[in-house]
């Protein structure tokens, strides 16, 4: 294999790699050892991928690596990233519910914190050089560290393909797991709020994804014949309880992401426009966040003025946009996250929802303390005089006032 040379190797003593145990992971951290020659870190996020773990701990071993993080974030990943942006009722062009976007400042925060504290020099991810994640883990690493040295492989070696990978992992003797005898595996990542996958027939946008592609959700034509319903309760536009029952944020998302498996709910096939310039096709399972989004629309719909939430709505695409391009430490995200938690304040109250066969329908929503929903306005039968009907027709001529002055003139001409 072809190697690049370094301007200044010698500069670089210590590495932290975010390591998922994964294929390109485990090549790239063999890969470092025998291009930098110096000590590796590995650090691993649990953010609610399982099993995956304990792999990843002992894929790090197998390779020599003697400081090996692995940490459970899956409360923080919820509390202080995947709560924050549906607060937003965030998603990318109109449809990607930003499951991966949403999980890299977190990994990058952390992987800066642990170069801090073994006193390493340099970073170290397995984005490669035609995706998104090189541009969110490397924006966040410099936001937080400016004089940090990164490296990223992908955009260094000349293993450009899937195919090349399992070559260079069956030299090493680096197992690798979902290997399929007709190719390579999907491109997966998973967290608590989602799961994607990627290569394979998906880069046909042509063709229907496998069945035995997805691994979380039933699908909706084999969910239950019979709906089942759930009360949803918010406090400042966040969930904390369940049917009644009290949960903390990662259990919520838990309960949620079971729920949607079983009734087929989340499944998303996409063609979006990556930050780099390429249309890219990905399919995705967010079970949980897809009924999160449908219930806190609802409780937002009897507990916010029209024009904060007609506000939201215009500027939501700005925020999701920052997310998915990997700008969560920049300050325009943070104005506009401190502007969102001010208008959720008073989103306070229960959501129901129905879940069948996919869909996620909401059924009921109130507020004891905050709703704006007034039934002795909204009424069609007597309003007991709260509403003055005859108001309307001023307000109507105004409203017309620019569009009669402007037929008139036509008529002139």
């Amino acid at each position: 294999m072809r190697r690049i040379k370094k301007d200044n190797p010698s500069k670089i003593n210590k590495i932290v790699l975010a390591f998922s145990g994964g294929l390109d992971t485990s090549v790239i951290l063999k890969w470092l050892q025998d291009t930098y020659q110096c000590e590796i870190v590995t650090f691993t996020a649990d953010i609610g991928q399982g099993e995956e773990v304990e792999s990843a701990r002992a894929k790090a071993k197998q390779l020599g690596i003697k400081e090996i993080f692995i940490e459970d974030l899956r409360e923080e990943f919820v509390c202080d990233f995947v709560f924050p942006m549906f607060r937003a009722n965030t998603i990318y062009e109109g449809e990607y519910l930003l499951g991966t976007s949403i999980a890299r400042p977190l990994i990058a925060k952390r992987q800066i914190e642990i170069a801090r504290k073994t006193k390493a020099d340099a970073v170290a991810h397995g984005a490669t050089g035609k995706g998104n994640d090189q541009v969110r883990f490397e924006l966040g690493y410099y936001a937080l560290q400016p004089g940090i040295h990164v490296i990223a492989p992908w955009r260094e070696w000349n293993l450009t393909s899937r195919k090349k990978l399992l070559q260079y992992a069956k030299q090493n003797n680096i197992p690798v797991e979902m290997k399929k005898k007709n190719g390579s595996p999907y491109s997966m990542d998973a967290n608590l709020l989602h799961i994607s996958y990627e290569g394979r027939i998906l880069e046909n946008p042509s063709l229907e994804p496998e069945e035995c592609m997805w691994r979380w959700s039933v699908s909706p034509e084999k969910a239950p014949d019979k709906a089942e319903y759930v009360d949803i309760e918010f406090k400042q536009g966040n969930i904390i309880a369940l049917n009644g029952k009290k949960l903390s944020p990662a259990n919520i998302l838990i309960t949620l992401n079971r729920l949607g498996n079983k009734h087929g709910i989340g499944r998303l096939d996409l063609v979006e426009n990556r930050y780099v310039g390429m249309k890219s096709r990905g399919c995705y399972e967010t079970p949980g966040g897809t009924i999160m989004l449908r219930a806190h629309r609802a409780i937002e719909s009897i507990t916010l003025d029209r024009e904060v939430a007609h506000l939201k709505d215009e500027l939501m695409p700005r925020y999701a946009a920052l997310i998915y391009n990997g700008y969560w430490w920049s300050p325009e995200r943070k104005m506009l996250q401190t502007m969102i938690d001010v208008s959720q304040l008073n989103a306070n109250g229960w959501v129901r929802v129905k879940l069948y066969k996919g869909n996620v329908i909401v059924v009921g929503r109130d507020s004891k303390t905050d709703s704006l929903f007034d039934p002795n306005i909204a009424t069609f039968e007597e309003d007991k005089g709260v509403y003055n009907q005859a108001d309307a027709t001023g307000f109507v001529k105004l409203n017309a006032l620019r569009m009669r002055i402007a037929s008139k003139m036509r008529n002139i001409k």
